[in-house]
C-alpha cells in the first residue's frame, strides 16, 4: 500500500521520479487506491501554490507542477474512470477559464480526464468573455459548461456568464459546473451554478451525472 502523505510530500516538492514511482505503484497494486492519490496530489499541489506565495517557488516550479500533475492524471486515470461507461457516443461539453483569469493548469488537468472520460471537450481557453460562451452554446447546441477559474474575481466572472446565458433564453436547458480554488457550495449558490468541484475526478463523475440529466 502507498503511503499517501509521502506522495503528497513528494509532489509538494516536485521529487517527479518518487512521485509517478509511487503511483505506478499504486496501479500495479490494482488502481484500488487511485481516488486517494489523486487527492494526495493535489495536496501537494497545495504545498507547491504555498510556496509559490511565499516566494521559495517561480513560476517555472508552477509550470514544472502543472506538468507533474498530468502526468499523474495519466497514470492514474484508466482507474479513475473504470466503471464510468466512458464506452459509447461521445457528450460535448464547453470548457474555460472564465474572464479575467489566466490561468489554465487546472483547466488542462481537467481537460486531460474528460478526455479520458469519453468526452468530446470544446476547450475555448482563458480569460473567455460571456459572450463568447453564449455564442458558442447557440453554435455547438452543448448542454454542458465547465467554467474554471484560480482568482477569487472569477466568481463575478462566472455569475457574468451564468446571467449571460440566462438572458439568452439557454440557462434552462443546461448544466454549468464551476470548479478551481476559490469555488464552494457557497459560491456555487451565488453564480447559480449546478454544481461545484475541487478535483478532475469529481467534475468527470458530475459531468456523467449531467449526461443523464441534461442530454
Amino acid at each position: 500500500m502507498v503511503d499517501m502523505n509521502e506522495l503528497a510530500e513528494a509532489m509538494g516538492e516536485l521529487e517527479e521520479d518518487t512521485v509517478l514511482d509511487l503511483l505506478n505503484q499504486v496501479m500495479d497494486e490494482g488502481g484500488a487506491q487511485a481516488g486517494e492519490a489523486m487527492d494526495a496530489c493535489q495536496k501537494g499541489m497545495d504545498i507547491v501554490g504555498k510556496y509559490f506565495e511565499e516566494g521559495e517557488y517561480f513560476v517555472s516550479d508552477l509550470i514544472f507542477a502543472g506538468d507533474l500533475m498530468s502526468q499523474a492524471v495519466g497514470v492514474l486515470k484508466d482507474a479513475l474512470i473504470s466503471g464510468d461507461g466512458s464506452d459509447g457516443p461521445q457528450t460535448s461539453l464547453i470548457l474555460c477559464t472564465v474572464q479575467n483569469d489566466l490561468h489554465d493548469i487546472g483547466k488542462n488537468i481537467v481537460r486531460s480526464m474528460l478526455d479520458a472520460g469519453g468526452f468530446q471537450v470544446i476547450d475555448l481557453g482563458i480569460d473567455v468573455p460571456p459572450s463568447t460562451i453564449v455564442e458558442k452554446v447557440k453554435e455547438t447546441g452543448v448542454k454542458i459548461v465547465l467554467l474554471s477559474g484560480v482568482l477569487t474575481l472569477a466568481i463575478d466572472s462566472m455569475k457574468a456568464t451564468v446571467d449571460a446565458l440566462k438572458e439568452a433564453g439557454l440557462r434552462d436547458d443546461m448544466h454549468v459546473l464551476i470548479g478551481g480554488a476559490p469555488v464552494s457550495a457557497e459560491y456555487c449558490e451565488v453564480v447559480g451554478a449546478d454544481a461545484w468541484a475541487h478535483n478532475p475526478q469529481t467534475t468527470v463523475q458530475i459531468g456523467r451525472a449531467s449526461c443523464r440529466e441534461r442530454v
